[in-house]
């Protein structure tokens, strides 16, 4: 039987920690930054984890 494949994508947009959360950068920081405060983008800087409703389909992606 062939190996499964990751999504790629996938890959390169979640963390798996040690304690297997899900981590991930925030959205909303790519453009149109004059608008934002310098504290929202600020906190927008820090990464957050996955709910555990959408962490199930983001590991079967990850194949972790």
């Amino acid at each position: 039987m062939p190996k499964m494949k990751s999504r790629r994508s996938a890959v390169k947009s979640f963390k798996v920690t040690a304690t297997g959360k899900i981590k991930r950068w925030k959205a909303f920081r790519r453009h149109i930054l004059t608008s934002k405060t310098t504290k929202r983008k600020r906190h927008l800087r820090k990464t957050t984890h996955v709910s555990k409703t959408e962490a199930y389909k983001i590991r079967r992606a990850l194949l972790a």
